[in-house]
């Protein structure tokens, strides 16, 4: 076995898949399935998978010329937590939206904002163990206000705070543990690694 893996990036593959069922659907966006798949040579041997269909997310790092991140702070019932988080949303804009047109949809929803400039930092698997979820990640500047039109908040978001945090500032946050979202953690560290090696 090399101890280099050669062509350092993820490979597309499908495993057959002999079996599937519906285990929960409902009238929001997520379906919770069993497969079974075989393994490449090894039909004898099937493996029940549990998946959780999602049709992935988007997250905004948007930074103002102050190097000021936009955040949010809001309620996850999941969690037990208000996490401070960034703008962000599904996928669920209908068919043919592009991610980077529903990052523009949720900073203007979310955050009441726009962008004359958006970059695109990276794709994560969040937790490719069970679920098919992506999140895509993109950096917002040049911003300035617009309104969310008839946007409607509800339910948790009608409880959103809105506020600016120095990038610094978030980055000793998140070392110290007090900022601890999947994305914020992901999106601030990247944009320090990318300023410290010059490609932003």
């Amino acid at each position: 076995m090399s101890d280099h893996a050669g062509d350092v990036r993820d490979r597309p593959e499908q495993w057959e898949v002999v079996a599937s069922r519906i285990i929960h659907e409902d009238d929001w966006i997520l379906t919770f399935r069993e497969d079974t798949v075989v393994r490449p040579g090894h039909p004898e041997q099937p493996l029940a998978r549990l998946v959780l269909d999602h049709p992935g997310a988007v997250a905004v790092l948007a930074i103002d010329d102050q190097e000021r991140v936009r955040c949010l702070r809001q309620y996850r019932h999941s969690s037990g937590m208000k996490l401070i988080e960034l703008p962000a949303g599904l996928c669920d804009g209908g068919p043919g939206e592009e991610p980077l047109e529903t990052a523009k949809r949720e900073l203007r929803e979310e955050a009441q904002l726009r962008a004359a400039d958006w970059r695109h930092l990276f794709t994560t698997w969040p937790t490719p163990g069970f679920t098919n979820e992506v999140h895509w990640f993109y950096l917002a500047r040049g911003l300035s206000h617009w309104d969310r039109g008839d946007f409607d908040m509800h339910g948790e978001e009608a409880e959103l705070e809105h506020f600016w945090v120095p990038v610094e500032e978030l980055i000793d946050a998140i070392f110290a543990g007090r900022v601890g979202d999947g994305p914020v953690v992901q999106a601030v560290l990247a944009y320090d690694a990318l300023k410290r090696r010059g490609r932003l």
